[in-house]
């Protein structure tokens, strides 16, 4: 930007001064940052869904698909089948690692999906005009604190426990592992917390009506569930 100087033939651009030109990230790299910023600031990420320019929803791909696939991950490791999955013989270190890699990318996918659909359903009943694309990205900035904690619970567990993880009877039953399991579970509420706060943020809502949204969502993931449940 140029600043003018004021002469006898009216205002000039002032050459001896430096131009000032403002660096914008692009959108890819600004949607990376706010991955770690939703820890933090969670409405200032919200808020930026609002944009709909094709550019800058394009570039939250490749973040939501690493912070789903950690998310999933990360649920595939809290279930009973992984708690001592090692003791069969025929997994070892290497065979979990891609266990936990390709169950945890279905998981992800699933509940992006399926919850993300439900959120879509819930807002919808609620008046939203939004679409379902970005109910999906609601939810899947929502996932973040779950993602988090797969870096954070994982290697604490290999670190304390060693051989015993993911085995029956080891030293990671007790205390400990009541401890790692409460940050799991801490992370989980987090990110349902953040959900409500997503909904609300991105359509402007009053918190009566975000959670009348999100209590229309669980009636219909009970209602699948229940279908499920009966076949």
């Amino acid at each position: 930007m140029r600043t003018l100087i004021r002469s006898a033939g009216g205002y000039i651009p002032d050459v001896t001064t430096e131009s000032a030109v403002a660096h914008e990230l692009s959108p890819s790299r600004a949607w990376w940052l706010r991955v770690p910023a939703t820890l933090l600031s969670s409405r200032a990420v919200f808020f930026a869904l609002r944009e709909e320019d094709e550019d800058d929803v394009a570039a939250r791909g490749e973040p939501l698909l690493l912070i789903t696939l950690l998310a999933g991950m990360a649920a595939v490791l809290a279930t009973p089948t992984a708690a001592d999955i090692l003791d069969n013989p025929e997994y070892d270190a290497t065979l979990l690692a891609i266990w936990t890699f390709i169950a945890g990318g279905i998981y992800g996918a699933v509940g992006y999906f399926v919850i993300g659909f439900a959120v879509f359903f819930g807002v919808r009943f609620l008046g939203s005009l939004g679409g379902f694309r970005r109910a999906r990205q609601i939810v899947g900035f929502a996932l973040v604190p779950l993602a988090a904690s797969l870096l954070v619970t994982l290697p604490l567990r290999l670190a304390l426990y060693g051989g015993d993880t993911f085995r029956g009877g080891g030293a990671d039953e007790g205390l400990g592992g009541d401890l790692l399991l409460g940050l799991q579970l801490g992370a989980a509420a987090w990110s349902l917390a953040l959900l409500a706060i997503g909904v609300r943020v991105v359509h402007g809502w009053s918190w009566l009506r975000t959670l009348g949204s999100l209590v229309a969502a669980v009636a219909l993931l009970a209602a699948i569930v229940g279908v499920f449940a009966m076949l």
